[in-house]
């Protein structure tokens, strides 16, 4: 994406603001019930945002919240864009690049993720430690923006270890038993076969799923401190024999709800600088 893209899209966002957000939250899919807690919202459709593409997966609502959320100014994407959709990885990755933009310097990555490791349940919450980029692609291939980052940026610590632990200690304050492990990114949109299952599993994979890569990786080199958390929603093939539908995502997604939002409400309440 161009610079006078963000730009544009930016200020579009900023116009409507009386405030400047500190922290993004991208909420995958059947966790956009987050938003709806944020105070004094201002919610702005992506169809009105210039170059924001449209979002439409069942479960994305397709908007942004931006307000307060335990007392911190944050800025929300009420579902997001995934490759499988058939947008490039700048399209996907490109309200990060406009978050960054408007002045946010932490982002919280949430998903929907299929458990590989066997000792997961559904419903599980996984704090994201490292990922496998197994799709294919980078957004950050082509000419390099040196005003967005770095041409080579450093990933031996995409997820924050401060963040990490405070998360942690969040989550045992709350009496939540929380897993930790390395998300796969996969393109989709169909789900694994068993084969590939053992396939990433052996790589070292704990969870897999179809988005959270590529925004990860433009946080990185936009400089962004980020926390990445996987809401396991289904075995993945080949561990329990049955089929998977996006209907069992829904389902899982809605009965972790409470949880899910104690725990990110506690997160941000007290997230270190």
């Amino acid at each position: 994406m161009q610079k006078n893209e963000i730009l544009e899209a930016s200020s579009t966002i900023q116009a409507k603001l009386s405030s400047t957000p500190t922290i993004g939250l991208i909420l995958g899919s059947g966790l956009g019930v987050l938003a709806e807690s944020i105070e004094n919202p201002v919610t702005i459709s992506y169809k009105d945002i210039p170059h924001f593409p449209e979002s439409t997966v069942s479960g994305h609502k397709g908007q942004l919240v931006v307000g307060t959320l335990e007392g911190k100014q944050v800025i929300a994407m009420q579902g997001r864009f995934h490759y499988y959709e058939g947008y490039t990885m700048q399209q996907v990755t490109f309200p990060v690049r406009v978050m960054k933009q408007l002045g946010i310097d932490s982002i919280i990555v949430t998903n929907a993720a299929g458990g590989i490791n066997k000792s997961y349940n559904p419903g599980d919450l996984m704090l994201i430690t490292d990922h496998i980029n197994n799709m294919g692609d980078n957004p950050l291939l082509g000419p390099n923006d040196e005003d967005l980052g770095v041409r080579f940026p450093d990933m031996s610590q995409v997820y924050d270890k401060a963040y990490i632990q405070h998360a942690a200690d969040c989550a045992e304050e709350l009496g939540l038993a929380v897993q930790k492990g390395v998300y796969v990114g996969n393109t989709g949109p169909v789900y694994e076969t068993p084969a590939e299952i053992n396939m990433l599993r052996t790589l070292g994979g704990d969870a897999v799923g179809m988005s959270t890569v590529p925004e990860v990786t433009v946080a990185r080199h936009a400089g962004l401190r980020v926390l990445g958390i996987s809401c396991i929603s289904n075995m993945a093939a080949g561990i329990l024999d049955q089929p998977l539908t996006h209907d069992e995502v829904m389902e899982t997604t809605e009965k972790v709800k409470e949880d899910f939002l104690k725990f990110i409400k506690k997160i941000i309440h007290t997230l270190p600088k």
